[in-house]
């Protein structure tokens, strides 16, 4: 494959991540139950934890899979052509689920969609990111702290583990994803976040 080729193929990996990563399952679920558009109660998101303000875990649940899944099936189909592009589909699923062109590029906090593209690339990874989350939520009872954290780490595992180039991509997942957090962590910086199973 000549150079210039290579890159075709890697900019429709970005753009086949892209276009699948922003299919906004909170969204499109909440309105297919009835519950009209999410992005109008709660913090606005289309994500999971917003959508389980509607009261519906099932829904919520469903979102979390939905944005979790649409990044390991990013990363599972351009793998067929090799790593680099499983590695650069990851990425467009993560910006596409961020910035969807659905919604005018105002989407969700990329979580779920961080560990849905680590199943796909690095499942032990995938594994060590919920063992901190769980740890640091058991320990805290901030999911939003748990999320920040156990992301943070991340390069540094998918470095240990032998994946530099992955480690790099990871990177700039995770510096999104602490921007797409700045209102969390404001709120933890004051101690007024809302802890795990607080009511109101």
């Amino acid at each position: 494959m000549s150079d210039e080729s290579q890159l075709l193929y890697l900019l429709g990996a970005l753009l086949f991540g892209y276009l699948l990563g922003s299919v906004p399952f909170g969204l499109i679920l909440t309105r297919m139950a009835g519950l009209g558009d999410v992005r109008k109660i709660g913090s606005g998101n289309i994500g999971a934890t917003n959508v389980l303000r509607t009261g519906r875990k099932g829904l919520a649940v469903a979102t979390l899979l939905g944005d979790a899944l649409k990044g390991t099936l990013a990363v599972a189909v351009a793998a067929q052509w090799g790593a680099q592009f499983a590695i650069v589909a990851a990425l467009g699923a993560f910006l596409g689920h961020l910035f969807p062109v659905w919604l005018k590029f105002k989407g969700g906090k990329g979580v779920a969609t961080f560990i849905g593209v680590l199943i796909g690339l690095k499942p032990l990874a995938a594994l060590i990111f919920a063992a901190i989350w769980l740890g640091m939520a058991f320990a805290f009872r901030y999911s939003s702290l748990s999320a920040l954290i156990a992301s943070a780490a991340t390069p540094v595992v998918l470095w240990l583990l032998g994946e530099p180039v992955m480690a790099g991509m990871a990177v700039i997942l995770v510096a999104l994803l602490w921007w797409k957090h700045s209102e969390n962590i404001s709120r933890l910086l004051a101690g007024t976040e809302g802890k795990i199973g607080q009511k109101g």
